[in-house]
């Protein structure tokens, strides 16, 4: 068990969920051959980087959100994406803790995250939505 963490884009929330709940073991991999559940494209994929969960989890708490910050989705805007990429470069991303979450990270991940942020950028120029979500 562990902090997993995902940056995905789509044209509308909920469709990483709805691609996964509708689709079918086939041996070795996913696959869902209904044409009218829309696949997500993955931007980014974290293995235990608990201060990007504090970042992501302070801003859900900015926007109202009072639940666990565990397996909920939230959209990224263009904003957003300049404060975390600031944040990231000047090393300020929260310090988080959790059972699960693993230790500080942030200079691992350091290129990966800028990189997140270039194709999520992209995926919004390109007219579609970027979403984070995690699950511990």
């Amino acid at each position: 068990m562990g902090l997993d963490q995902y940056a995905y884009a789509a044209s509308k929330a909920g469709v990483r969920d709805e691609w996964y709940e509708n689709a079918r073991w086939n041996g070795s991999d996913f696959a869902n051959d209904n044409p009218l559940i829309e696949k997500h494209q993955e931007l980014a994929y974290w293995r235990k980087h608990p201060n990007l969960q504090g970042w992501m989890e302070d801003l859900y708490r900015l926007r109202g959100g009072e639940a666990s910050f565990n397996c909920i989705e939230i959209e990224l805007t263009m904003r957003d994406l300049f404060d975390l990429e600031i944040d990231i470069t000047e090393g300020k991303l929260p310090g988080t803790t959790g059972f699960f979450f693993g230790l500080n990270s942030d200079n691992h991940y350091r290129d990966n995250d800028l990189e997140f942020i270039t194709k999520a950028r992209q995926a919004i120029e390109d007219g579609l939505k970027v979403f984070y979500n995690s699950s511990w």
